[in-house]
């Protein structure tokens, strides 16, 4: 019996075309104890195969971690498919914010040693002993808790372009990577600090938290259901947002967009720029961002040497394919000397470790709520206007402007104008001015800084 694809993307896509159905892109995940992996990777593929149901899966020893897009009328029988296993029985699938018919193109199932790789070598480590599962509303409270850390245990090209306010967001190519350097970091806040952890889809930090648990720390939270999840929730019961920026996706997409702020730039030109993409050379397919300026001029390539490969003749191509050495530079993710405007460096030379460690305490010590938006700058006489949304503003307070272009500005509000007049203290819904030494901007927020 067939147990592979046989179609290409492109002829998968004209069928999915043809057939005018409206498909569904989600993902789920479950760690469990699977006797014969290959066999049930075997079984599920005949299942999901008869249900056009495609995407990329991992399965191993400890469970299932899946990515997937499934036909809309067939929802219901693909989740029947899912019920035949204990393990599964009444599993959260996480349905993706925007939805698109090609988000997958081919059902690849793979057997691999773990669904997670953590490059652990510990028998006496059980992922099954997790951290507290938290909804969003629940999450965004425990944020707001000065005695808390929040960790982001995404990838640097993940969180680059989205992540909670405040959080820890390591610079690390892969999830095992970010597993010593966080516990290294938090060695001292084991007893006392609320230890606060997000991902994705709630994959990752699930093993997180069980690591963090196994070494020693007391008061271990995730996110239930990772950024997925918590937009779901959030957009259904109008609550807050405290993720700013885009949920970086694993499919053609490359990103979901949770808010309309972009906190990262082009890679190339330093504009503000969120996008995603893979370098047209097929001997490099660097991802990285880039702006639509640069992906014209650029056409779509991350340097000069990759734009002059592509219009080789394709023999020439492929010959630069060719060889161990060169496949293993394909497919990077983000780094690379070419990229001049890339934030978060080269683990080697900005290491999240000891020498961190101060800022770190900072982050814990010091909280900013959100207090309102930039409207307007006048330059020659250096005021600033901004709209007071949820907090009040007296003098003396300690604020933080933030900004995709700005950064982030600190200063001391020494006097305010509130609806044109002189005032101590602004309120929700004033239109306030105040004098500020550097430019602003529309897509600017202004927090008042909490001091301990």
């Amino acid at each position: 019996m067939q147990l592979y694809n046989t179609l290409s993307a492109e002829e998968r896509a004209k069928l999915i075309d043809e057939a005018g159905k409206d498909r569904l892109t989600l993902s789920f995940y479950a760690y469990a104890k699977i006797e014969d992996p290959q066999k049930f990777r075997d079984d599920l593929f005949i299942a999901w195969n008869a249900l056009d149901a495609l995407g990329r899966i991992y399965v191993a020893h400890e469970g299932i971690n899946a990515q997937m897009s499934v036909p809309a009328d067939q929802f219901e029988a693909f989740r029947d498919t899912l019920e035949v296993y204990d393990f599964m029985k009444g599993i959260r699938l996480n349905v993706a914010v925007d939805q698109d018919n090609y988000s997958f193109l081919k059902l690849t199932i793979k057997v691999r040693n773990k669904i997670v790789a953590d490059g652990l070598n510990d028998d006496t480590f059980d992922v099954t002993n997790k951290g507290i599962h938290l909804k969003a509303q629940e999450f965004n409270n425990m944020l707001d808790d000065p005695n808390t850390i929040v960790v982001d245990f995404r990838n640097h090209y993940e969180s680059e372009v989205g992540h909670f306010e405040g959080a820890i967001t390591p610079d690390v190519e892969n999830f095992r990577e970010s597993l010593p350097i966080i516990n290294e970091q938090l060695q001292d806040f084991k007893e006392d600090k609320n230890l606060l952890m997000y991902c994705t889809g709630g994959i990752r930090c699930e093993k997180a938290s069980a690591y963090f648990k196994h070494q020693g720390f007391k008061n271990v939270y995730q996110l239930e259901g990772g950024i997925i999840e918590y937009t779901r929730q959030i957009r259904e019961e109008n609550i807050e947002s405290k993720f700013i920026g885009k949920n970086f996706v694993f499919d053609h997409r490359l990103g979901e967009r949770i808010t309309d702020d972009i906190i990262s730039q082009c890679h190339q030109c330093g504009k503000p720029c969120d996008n995603h993409t893979n370098c047209a050379n097929d001997a490099c397919h660097l991802l990285f961002i880039q702006c639509d300026e640069c992906k014209a001029a650029m056409e779509n390539t991350c340097s000069t040497e990759c734009l002059e490969t592509i219009h080789m003749p394709w023999e020439e191509q492929v010959k630069l394919r060719k060889g161990l050495q060169v496949g293993n530079k394909v497919f990077r993710k983000g780094k690379s000397d070419a990229l001049k405007f890339k934030n978060s460096g080269d683990l080697s030379t900005q290491p999240l470790a000891k020498a961190e460690t101060k800022n770190i305490r900072q982050k814990i010590a010091v909280k900013k709520v959100l207090v309102g938006k930039a409207e307007h700058y006048y330059s020659k006489s250096k005021i600033g206007q901004f709209l007071i949304e949820n907090q009040d503003l007296s003098i003396g307070d300690k604020v933080l402007v933030s900004g995709p272009t700005t950064g982030e500005q600190e200063l001391r509000i020494t006097e305010i104008f509130a609806n044109g007049g002189p005032c101590e203290t602004a309120k929700k819904g004033d239109q306030i001015t105040f004098e500020i030494p550097f430019r602003i901007r529309l897509s600017d927020k202004l927090y008042k800084i909490l001091e301990a």
